[in-house]
C-alpha cells in the first residue's frame, strides 16, 4: 500500500515538470519568505534613492526578468514615474497585466523581450530605451532571480550597458541570485549541482561574487559603490507536485536541461522520500549585489 502512494505521489511530482515557469515561481512566492528577504534589501535601496533624488521629480523603475511575482506592491507604491516590468515569457506578462487590469493601477508598462540580447551593447540598449521604456533612464533597475538565464561570461557586458546607458545619473542596480556557495543537501544549489552534473555534467558557476570583483576592476564602475551580502529563505508546502514545481525551475528542467524521463524520475523519488517525506524544507542562499551610481555618501544593502 505504501508503494502504491509512493508511486502516485511520484506520478504527481513528474506533472509538476509541466507547470510554467511564472506558475513555478508563483508556488515559490507564496510558500518561502524568499519575497520577503528580497524585499528587505529592495526597501533599503530604495530608501537610500530616495535620500538622494529631488522630491519634485518622480522615480522611475525597470524590473527585468520580472516574471509575474515582481516587487510589485513596493515598486508600483514608490516609483511614481512609472515602473516597466520587462520579461522574455508573454505568460507571466499577461499574469501582470491582468492584475494591473483588474486592480485598475496606473503607471505600469510590460514589455516582452530578450535582455541578453537587448542589453548587450550599448546600441541595442539605447534603441530599446527609446522604442519600448520610455526614451528616460531609471533610478532602479532589478535582476530579481533573471540572471540564470544567461551565461556569467555575458553578465558583465550587459550589466555595464545598464549602468551606462538604463540608468539615471544618480540611480541602482539590484541583483539577487541563488549562490554557488550552499552545499547543504536540502538547498536548491545542492540539488542543481547533484544533478545537473550526474547527467549533463554541469556545476553552478553562476557567481554574483565573481561578477563584483569583475566590475570592481572595470574602469566604467570607479564612480560606483558595489555592496553585497548574503542571506537564506526557506520554502515548503504540504501538496507534492507543489513542492516539485520550484525544483524542476531550479534545475532549468527543459529550458536548458532536457532530462529524460527516466531521469525526471529518479529526481523525484529523490526529492520525495530524502526531503518531502521528512519534512524538510529546500533551502537557498541568495546572493545580492547593488550597484549605486552617483550618491555623495554610503548607500544601504
Amino acid at each position: 500500500m505504501l508503494e502504491t502512494n509512493i508511486e502516485a505521489l511520484i506520478e504527481q511530482g513528474l506533472s509538476a515538470a509541466s507547470s510554467p515557469v511564472f506558475s513555478a515561481n508563483r508556488i515559490w512566492a507564496r510558500h518561502s519568505n524568499e519575497k520577503a528577504d528580497v524585499a528587505r534589501t529592495l526597501a533599503r535601496v530604495i530608501r537610500t534613492l530616495s535620500k538622494h533624488a529631488p522630491l519634485s521629480r518622480p522615480l522611475r523603475a525597470l524590473s527585468i526578468g520580472c516574471g509575474n511575482e515582481p516587487q510589485f506592491r513596493l515598486l508600483q507604491a514608490t516609483f511614481e514615474g512609472g515602473i516597466w516590468l520587462y520579461d522574455l515569457d508573454q505568460g507571466a506578462l499577461d499574469a501582470v497585466s491582468e492584475r494591473v487590469g483588474r486592480q485598475m493601477i496606473e503607471g505600469v508598462e510590460t514589455v516582452q523581450g530578450d535582455y541578453a540580447a537587448d542589453f548587450s551593447d550599448r546600441e541595442a540598449a539605447e534603441a530599446v530605451l527609446r522604442a519600448k521604456l520610455g526614451g528616460r533612464p531609471f533610478d532602479l533597475i532589478t535582476l530579481h532571480h533573471s540572471l540564470y538565464y544567461s551565461p556569467p561570461s555575458q553578465w558583465r557586458p550587459i550589466v555595464e550597458t545598464l549602468y551606462r546607458t538604463m540608468l539615471a545619473p544618480t540611480g541602482a542596480i539590484h541583483i539577487a541570485l541563488m549562490s554557488p556557495a550552499a552545499h547543504g543537501e536540502g538547498s536548491n544549489n545542492w540539488l542543481y549541482n547533484h544533478f545537473a552534473e550526474k547527467y549533463f555534467g554541469h556545476v553552478n558557476d553562476q557567481d554574483l561574487g565573481a561578477l563584483k570583483a569583475q566590475l570592481g576592476d572595470d574602469s566604467h564602475f570607479t564612480d560606483a559603490q558595489i555592496l553585497s551580502k548574503t542571506s537564506e529563505v526557506r520554502f515548503f508546502v504540504d501538496d507534492f507536485a507543489a513542492y516539485m514545481a520550484p525544483v524542476w525551475m531550479v534545475l532549468l528542467y527543459p529550458s536548458v536541461h532536457p532530462f529524460t524521463v527516466d531521469q525526471r524520475r529518479q529526481i523525484t523519488r529523490y526529492v520525495l522520500e530524502t526531503l518531502w517525506l521528512r519534512n524538510r524544507p529546500l533551502t537557498e542562499v541568495i546572493d545580492h549585489l547593488v550597484i549605486y551610481r552617483g550618491l555623495p555618501s554610503q548607500g544601504l544593502i
